[in-house]
C-alpha cells in the first residue's frame, strides 16, 4: 500500500515551503505612508538644487515633473500625518523649505490618473476669522461604493498603468541623482525607486535588491509597470528600467545623462535582458 501519510506530508511542504517564498518575496515591498512635499519649480534645476540640499542633510529626496510641467520634491515616508507636519515645520525653521505639503498614503487608486489632493502648510492669519453666517445643511445625494472585491481589482491592475505612465513624465530630466550624498550608488534603480514612491510603494534602493522581491513575470508577459532587469546574470544585475508597453521601457541610462525611452529589442538590451518583476 503507498504511503499516503508521507505523500500528503510532502505536498503540505512543498506548498508551505512557496507560500513562504512568497512572502519573503512580499518582504521588501510596503506602501509608503505620508510624504512631503515642496516647491514649484518651472526650471528642473532649482528642483534639483533642493533635492541635493535635503540629501546634504540625510534625506532622502527625490525631483519630478508634476501633470502641469511643474516640477517639484518629495521626500519621507511617515505612518502619522502629524509626524510629517512636525518634521516639515522644522525644516521651515531650519529654513531648509518655506512652503509644503503632505501627501497621504496612496488612496485605492482613482480611474482617472489625477496626482492625490495634497494638504497645505497652514498660512499665518494676520487677522481674526469672522464667523460665518448660518447655513442649512443639505444632505448629499447617497452614492453606492464598488465591492472591495472590484476595488482590489482595479487597484492592482491600474497602479502598472499609472507607474509607467509616471515614468513616461520623467523622461528628458537630467539624471543626477548620485554623488557623495544619501543616495550614492542608486543610480538608475534611484529613479524606478522614485516613480513607485508616487505610486505609493515602497521598494529596495539597489537594483540588485529590487530583483530579490516582487513576482517574476516572462518576457512575453510584461505589463505596463513592471520593472526590467539586465545585467550579466541574475547575481549580477546593474541595470533596471520600467517597461511602458510595445517594447518600450524607460531608463536612466548612465550618470549624467537624459532619463530616455529604450526598446526591449535593442541588441545591446536583448543580449543583457535578466529578467522581470511586478510588484501590483
Amino acid at each position: 500500500m503507498p504511503n499516503y501519510v508521507s505523500f500528503f506530508a510532502g505536498c503540505i511542504f512543498f506548498l508551505a515551503s512557496v507560500a513562504t517564498g512568497c512572502a519573503a518575496q512580499r518582504a521588501g515591498l510596503k506602501d509608503v505612508g505620508f510624504t512631503i512635499q515642496v516647491g514649484a519649480f518651472s526650471e528642473v534645476k532649482n528642483a534639483e538644487r533642493l533635492a541635493r540640499k535635503l540629501q546634504d542633510k540625510g534625506i532622502e529626496a527625490f525631483y519630478f515633473k508634476r501633470e502641469n510641467g511643474i516640477y517639484a520634491v518629495r521626500f519621507g515616508d511617515f505612518i502619522r500625518r502629524e509626524d510629517a507636519s512636525s518634521t516639515a515645520r522644522r525644516l521651515v525653521k531650519e529654513r531648509v523649505i518655506s512652503s509644503y505639503f503632505i501627501a497621504p498614503p496612496r488612496p485605492v487608486v482613482p480611474t482617472t490618473m489625477r496626482e492625490p489632493v495634497l494638504e497645505r502648510a497652514p498660512a499665518p492669519s494676520l487677522k481674526k476669522p469672522s464667523r460665518p453666517p448660518a447655513v442649512a445643511a443639505v444632505p448629499a445625494p447617497p452614492t453606492r461604493k464598488p465591492e472591495p472585491a472590484a476595488e482590489a481589482r482595479r487597484d492592482r491592475s491600474d497602479m502598472g498603468a499609472i507607474a509607467a505612465r509616471t515614468a513616461e513624465r520623467f523622461v528628458g530630466i537630467p539624471y543626477r541623482w548620485g554623488g557623495d550624498t544619501v543616495v550614492d550608488g542608486m543610480d538608475c534603480s534611484g529613479f524606478v525607486r522614485a516613480v513607485y514612491n508616487l505610486c505609493g510603494v515602497n521598494i529596495p534602493r539597489t537594483s540588485r535588491d529590487q530583483f530579490k522581491v516582487g513576482d517574476v513575470v516572462a518576457k512575453e508577459e510584461l505589463k505596463d509597470g513592471d520593472l526590467v532587469f539586465f545585467g550579466s546574470s541574475p547575481e549580477e544585475i546593474n541595470h533596471v528600467g520600467i517597461f511602458v508597453g510595445n517594447g518600450r521601457f524607460v531608463h536612466a541610462p548612465r550618470r549624467g545623462d537624459d532619463i530616455k525611452v529604450s526598446t526591449m529589442d535593442d541588441a545591446y538590451f536583448l543580449r543583457r535582458f535578466v529578467g522581470a518583476k511586478r510588484y501590483f
